[in-house]
């Protein structure tokens, strides 16, 4: 099924869990496809993992996971050292760490024969693109957050005729650290490990 969609948006959430844990994410209503919610970490809590979840009631359920003793010192999800899945299947991840320019650095995904490609905007948004063929004239989402804190969203807005597993992509990296998708973000976010790496070890 393809279709138009409405702007929609996604505001923030967190909770703390029983056991003291804190989950993070995003929530909100897409008019044609219903109820959206982005959680991370999702699953288990297990050492050198961390995962992303996103659910819908008219979209495929994904699951980002990252794996690495990286994990233990980020807050989300990264780009690196990951597997997505949507449904049952695996999306192929590719990406040129070295490129200097925001689309150079874009990650691409193969999905069902479908290809993808999301680019940063700048830290605070993103496109995700769907490669148009004969057949489909393809899908550029845009998303992107505004306010502070408690009060943040992410919207949504959509060109093209969109398919459910569009929306499920664009809404899931609203709980990935995209930082390495520009030259910029991906010094950022190594410095930060480093920090954090350090840190933990004078505890």
């Amino acid at each position: 099924m393809h279709t138009t969609i409405s702007p929609f948006a996604l505001t923030y959430w967190k909770e703390r869990q029983p056991v003291g844990l804190k989950k993070f994410g995003w929530q909100g209503t897409s008019a044609e496809f219903g109820d959206i919610r982005v959680v991370y970490p999702a699953g288990k809590d297990m050492p050198n993992v961390m995962v992303t979840e996103v659910r819908g009631g008219l979209i495929p359920t994904a699951v980002f996971e990252t794996r690495g003793v990286h994990t233990e010192v980020v807050s989300m999800p990264t780009i690196n050292r990951s597997t997505l899945r949507v449904g049952d299947g695996l999306v192929r991840m590719d990406r040129n760490r070295w490129a200097p320019t925001h689309r150079g650095r874009s990650l691409h995904m193969t999905y069902l024969g479908d290809s993808y490609r999301l680019t940063a905007i700048n830290r605070r948004a993103y496109t995700l693109s769907r490669q148009a063929d004969s057949e489909d004239p393809g899908s550029v989402i845009t998303v992107r957050q505004s306010g502070l804190g408690s009060g943040r969203k992410m919207t949504v807005q959509a060109a093209g005729r969109v398919l459910p597993v569009d929306v499920t992509l664009a809404a899931l990296f609203t709980g990935v650290d995209r930082s390495v998708l520009t030259r910029r973000g991906a010094v950022r976010a190594a410095v930060s490990r480093t920090f954090n790496f350090w840190a933990e070890s004078q505890a």
